[in-house]
């Protein structure tokens, strides 16, 4: 059958629209699938972020918080399980810090003068603080509320060799006193401190000392001996039991499982403390050094070392039957009492040393806070008057100034210049201003005469000091505190101490 040319386009025509929408079709799905996957893509992700900040609020985190709250939801009511859950105490700075009751004392003692050195334990220790033990080499008599530490006798060492002629085996007994101490089992212990029984600690000091450092490391901490001969025989890296020193609960606890092996190495040496310091070499541990801690191997008058005092807390005295009283005219006893006083007001600034100069009279003037003042005619240079001046005798009981640890200063042989002192005598804190007020009364010995034309102060009778309490002090960089003179008539001459301004030097 023959078709025209009109039905035969028309038919063409109709087969390529079929064709074309038969493409047509799966473009449009594509699309449509598309636009729906990416509608459920975005509102899966608005969920998601919605739990997410949620979860950062509910995890206490303050930033999630603060962006969540913008937008918050009701707040459950206050008897809900979330209002009820507990915040949890994360440990603050008052948790960690050191204290007087993490410390345990090991006092070296001998039962032969235990009656009367007992009394200088009686000064500084605190029954109901402190925690300690006083090991003897043979049991004393013992009263209940003498106001003193527990006392034990010192394991047997008879089976430990002891070679040096010149020394005593009790060193090997004094020696193993902290791995003792240890093993009594003491607990919270982050601290052990050695001293002897005729040592005098200033325990606040000691506290700041010890505060430093990180007590659950290897630490072993005191300071040298004042002889540089004794450095020499003993060691510079040593130490020095009788001053003082503190060994970490760690390294106490290292200590006490080798010691006994390491003092079987050492039978030759002399003492207690070089034997304790070959123990700390073996297992490398170095002397952390603290100027505060005062063997005081010297004879006669502390006066120029406490006068003087290194820019560092006060932490403990030694030799106390050696030298003399700090204070003329007293028993060493009577004398510690009486620094007792400024103590209990500023332990922190206790025999800090200032120096300033009254410019109107031309004196130099040097505050040895709660201890002493000195007042020189003239003009002397800081750098000088911080030297200790040689009012004592070496270890050795010679006046050879070139066997000491460190700088000292002639006294002067210059009748003028000889310091006029004054000592402590009274200290109070006034309540209305907050500042302790500390009085020193002249020294009255006779002066040699002097022809130089400027006030005398042999006129004045006394030195009145007024300070602020700072126990922060020790917190900030060493620095000593500065002095200023307020007045200087009517025989007294009056002193303002505290923390140096800005700008302020020691200068005229």
């Amino acid at each position: 059958m023959k078709v025209n040319q009109k039905d035969s386009e028309k038919v063409g025509w109709d087969q390529m629209a079929v064709g074309s929408q038969n493409r047509a079709m799966p473009k449009l799905m594509v699309w449509l699938i598309l636009f729906v996957s990416i509608t459920y893509v975005v509102y899966t992700l608005k969920i998601l972020s919605s739990s997410s900040s949620s979860r950062g609020c509910d995890d206490g985190d303050p930033l999630f918080a603060t962006a969540h709250n913008r937008f918050a939801l009701p707040q459950t009511q206050p008897n809900s399980t979330a209002s009820q859950s507990p915040i949890p105490n994360f440990p603050t700075e008052t948790h960690l810090k050191t204290e007087l009751k993490h410390v345990v004392f090991g006092i070296a003692a001998s039962a032969k003068v235990w009656d009367h050195r007992k009394n200088y334990i009686k000064l500084w220790w605190k029954p109901k603080q402190m925690r300690g033990v006083v090991w003897l080499d043979s049991p004393v008599k013992t009263r209940p509320g003498e106001g003193l530490p527990r006392v034990k006798v010192s394991g047997d060492t008879t089976r430990f060799a002891y070679t040096n002629r010149q020394g005593h085996r009790s060193a090997i007994r004094i020696s193993r006193i902290v791995s003792e101490t240890f093993r009594l089992g003491i607990e919270d212990v982050r601290w052990f401190v050695m001293g002897d029984d005729d040592t005098f600690f200033v325990t606040e000091n000691l506290i700041r000392v010890l505060s430093k450092y990180d007590h659950n490391q290897y630490y072993y901490i005191g300071s040298l001996s004042e002889s540089h001969l004794q450095n020499i025989y003993f060691s510079y890296n040593m130490a020095y039991g009788g001053g003082g020193f503190a060994i970490s609960y760690p390294l106490a606890k290292a200590l006490e499982r080798m010691q006994d092996r390491c003092i079987q190495r050492y039978p030759g040496l002399f003492a207690s403390d070089d034997r304790m310091q070959a123990c700390m070499a073996e297992l490398g541990v170095p002397l952390t050094k603290e100027l505060g801690f005062h063997q005081y191997d010297v004879h006669g008058n502390l006066f120029g070392l406490l006068a003087a005092h290194p820019v560092t807390p006060l932490v403990s005295l030694h030799h106390l039957d050696v030298v003399e009283p700090i204070f003329p005219n007293l028993t060493q006893v009577e004398a510690l009492q009486r620094l007792k006083i400024p103590m209990k007001l500023d332990s922190a600034g206790l025999i800090q040393q200032s120096i300033c100069y009254d410019s109107a009279n031309k004196w130099t003037v040097s505050v040895s806070w709660g201890f002493a003042v000195q007042v020189f005619r003239g003009i002397l240079s800081p750098r000088e008057i911080e030297m200790p001046s040689r009012t004592f005798l070496n270890w050795y009981k010679r006046a050879d100034y070139t066997a000491y640890a460190f700088n000292t200063r002639p006294v002067s042989r210059n009748p003028c210049q000889k310091p006029f002192v004054f000592y402590l005598s009274k200290a109070r804190l006034d309540s209305s201003t907050n500042q302790t007020v500390t009085e020193y009364s002249r020294h009255r010995v006779t002066h040699p005469l002097c022809r130089w034309k400027m006030p005398d102060p042999a006129e004045l009778d006394r030195v009145e000091v007024y300070k602020n309490p700072d126990p922060h002090l020790w917190d900030k960089s060493p620095r000593r505190n500065c002095c200023r003179i307020t007045s200087s008539k009517a025989r007294n001459l009056v002193v303002d101490v505290g923390v140096c301004r800005e700008g302020e030097i020691s200068e005229i």
